[in-house]
């Protein structure tokens, strides 16, 4: 289950379970949609993989023991630990690849 987490691993901006701003990889590492378009390029700086819009969990329970209230979204924050200038210079060296030829 996605851990839904709180905020741009990059620009630390808050990104709610709700958020339609939210990215993520495919090891669900989190950045603002700015930072994605802007600064990384569609590449993860982790992984190297592209990013897909992190889905929405319901808040409202329509099935039994399914939601936001029965799993709630994480709220350790995660940074990166790379700086600026090293994730622009990884970026720059896969962002014309495909994410699926990556």
């Amino acid at each position: 289950m996605l851990d839904l987490r709180p905020n741009c691993e990059l620009c630390d901006k808050d990104l709610p379970p709700g958020s339609s701003e939210a990215c993520i990889c495919t090891y669900e590492c989190t950045f603002c949609r700015s930072c994605v378009d802007d600064v990384l390029e569609n590449v993860c700086p982790n992984c190297g993989g592209g990013f897909s819009p992190r889905p929405v969990r319901p808040v409202t329970t329509r099935r039994d023991g399914v939601s936001l209230k029965h799993q709630p979204a994480s709220t350790k924050r995660v940074h990166t630990k790379y700086s600026f200038d090293e994730l622009k210079e990884f970026a720059s060296k896969a962002k014309d690849i495909p994410p699926e030829k990556r």
